[in-house]
């Protein structure tokens, strides 16, 4: 198993890594990974909402204002943990059975999809327009049951990484050597 680990940047220029690991030449794994959670950002965060809350304490003088902001702060940091912050996205592309991918969060809770080989009909990169921007994105796009011609719907990939265009093209060369392989 080989691997190769770059350094990209997100939609946003915030930093990524990939790594990519060849399992066999059938079969290769790549992993976007982000930075993990500030510790400085959770504790200016933090520092604004008691700072808020003691505020209106102290006006106030109700000690429900610090109670809650407490609680909301509490319970907002581990949603975001748990739900929100992605800490690494992997596809994991065998040519003989299909593409998993999986999406690990900050709380350690995962999630994995698979799409058979079978129902693959590419991989491809598309483009968006979003506001007042273009993004680009990995996406599968899955065979229409009644006519194998067709695309019958679009499965993005990386969705909270959102990596650039320079990092897709990488994906997107190994992954195409694989399909085409697999034909």
């Amino acid at each position: 198993m080989t691997g190769k680990l770059e350094s990209f940047t997100d939609i946003n220029g915030n930093a990524l890594s990939l790594d990519c690991q060849s399992h066999s030449g059938f079969c290769k794994e790549f992993i976007v990974s982000s930075p993990k959670v500030s510790i400085g950002k959770v504790m200016a965060y933090t520092c604004c909402v008691w700072l808020v809350a003691y505020t209106v304490f102290f006006f106030t003088e109700n000690t429900a204002a610090l109670s809650s902001a407490i609680i909301i702060t509490l319970v907002g940091m581990v949603l975001h943990i748990h739900f929100v912050k992605v800490d690494h996205e992997s596809l994991l592309v065998i040519g003989s059975l299909g593409i998993q991918m999986s999406s690990s969060y900050a709380s350690g809770r995962e999630t994995t999809s698979f799409i058979e080989m079978s129902k693959i009909k590419d991989i491809v990169i598309n483009e968006a327009i979003h506001m007042h921007q273009i993004i680009y994105y990995l996406c599968v796009l899955l065979k229409d049951p009644n006519e194998p011609n067709t695309v019958s719907s679009v499965v993005p990939l990386f969705q909270s990484s959102k990596p650039r265009l320079n990092c897709l093209v990488k994906v997107y060369k190994s992954c195409q050597e694989i399909l085409l392989k697999h034909k």
